[in-house]
């Protein structure tokens, strides 16, 4: 294994590092940024769709440049542009100005999510063995550094310009030093395939890949109930205190963390097909236990499987997506990530209005259906393993490819 090699893995963790930190910061700075802007709780939830929709954009654009101008380039731009945006919001004095703020910061943010999995994708074929989910699970960390660092700087009374300022500036200069590490444009893909590059990103994009998506679709918005719902849940079905019901995210994302970080050497030994199928169908067997849980002991360890469950998934549909096809891997990429973003957001839209329906410990059998159909669906990750997907030496019969 080359130096250079080793040196871009380093740069792809600090990109995915760099950007769950940047989401972090300007998640811990909503309130100070709602109450500047002068707007009430439903104004700002109709902007955040705009950062959504901005990120939904960027994937789309950024994927088909990724492939056409490599990765090495596509990063550094889509990372330097995410980081600038990130003072936005904190210069924003009314609806219209976050909301064209939010809007850049989406695309930014898109376009980075999009272009540092295509390299991570690259890298792991280059390491010919699972590498995927570890970058995933620095992402988390990054979150969990801009908690921190959030949490501190409020304690200090600094401006939130001043500290989203602070955590541009941070983020640019870990863009600006990470780039020279990114794998060369000559090392994503041999010339042979760079010849035809072009042409098949102007293809249609395979029903294989939109599989994948509608999967990613389903799980991440099974995701999004741990974000949106869980410490909700817990206060009004368990009546849990409020420091305890915070305790339901924690362990969530806690596990979803620690899983994601060992998840690789599961899928080097039993394949990608065995994470999803057996973590979606522990997921759907936590949620359930979750929604029907009389004590709040009881309840927490089931956000602790849910997260355990799901943690390997997600990085398994992206590494399988961008393996497909290396000569179109941003753009596969880009579908997978958008359609999946799009569940993310979905999540809040069909869970909210069901609660009228019935209490919110039930609906959460909708995220259980979902997680079922991923783990009877999950063959679709099998196909053409061996010949798109990186193998570990002499790997057991069981084994097939991953992200």
């Amino acid at each position: 294994m080359t130096r250079s090699l080793r040196a871009a893995r380093l740069a792809t963790f600090a990109y995915f590092a760099l950007n769950g930190f940047v989401l972090g910061i300007w998640i811990v700075h909503i309130p100070a940024v709602e109450h500047r802007a002068g707007i009430s709780h439903a104004v700002l939830g109709w902007l955040l769709l705009l950062l959504g929709a901005g990120a939904f954009a960027g994937m789309q654009l950024v994927g088909p440049l990724t492939d056409r101008f490599g990765a090495r380039k596509v990063v550094p731009m889509s990372a330097a542009l995410c980081s600038a945006a990130l003072v936005l919001p904190a210069l924003a004095t009314n609806a219209w100005t976050l909301g064209v703020a939010l809007l850049a910061f989406g695309i930014g943010n898109g376009s980075l999510d999009v272009s540092m999995n295509t390299h991570a994708v690259q890298v792991e074929a280059r390491y010919k063995r699972p590498i995927m989910s570890a970058f995933h699970a620095v992402f988390s960390i990054g979150g969990v550094l801009a908690a921190l660092v959030g949490a501190r700087t409020l304690s200090w009374g600094w401006s939130t310009t001043a500290t989203l300022t602070a955590a541009s500036l941070f983020a640019l200069a870990v863009t600006a030093v990470a780039a020279p590490a990114l794998l060369p444009r000559l090392e994503a893909a041999s010339a042979p395939e760079r010849s035809t590059a072009k042409a098949t990103t102007w293809r249609t994009t395979p029903l294989r890949i939109w599989a994948l998506a509608a999967l990613a679709l389903m799980l991440m918005l099974s995701e999004g109930v741990a974000n949106d719902w869980s410490v909700l849940a817990m206060r009004d079905v368990l009546d849990a205190p409020v420091a305890t019901a915070a305790l339901a995210y924690g362990a969530f994302a806690t596990a979803m963390t620690i899983g994601r970080f060992l998840t690789d050497r599961v899928v080097a030994r039993f394949g990608p097909v065995a994470i999803v199928r057996y973590g979606s169908a522990l997921a759907a067997l936590a949620l359930t236990m979750i929604a029907l849980s009389p004590s709040i002991p009881l309840a927490i360890a089931g956000w602790v499987l849910f997260g355990i469950g799901l943690s390997g998934t997600i990085p398994q549909l992206f590494s399988a997506a961008g393996h497909a096809d290396p000569n179109a891997a941003g753009k596969n990429v880009s579908r997978v990530a958008g359609l999946g973003y799009l569940g993310m957001l979905a999540g809040p839209a069909i869970i909210g209005p069901l609660t009228h329906l019935m209490p919110l410990n039930y609906t959460f059998f909708l995220p259980v259906g979902l997680c079922v159909v991923a783990a009877l669906t999950a063959d679709i990750l099998r196909s053409k393993a061996e010949e798109t997907l990186p193998q570990v030496a002499n790997p057991p019969a069981a084994s097939v490819h991953t992200v």
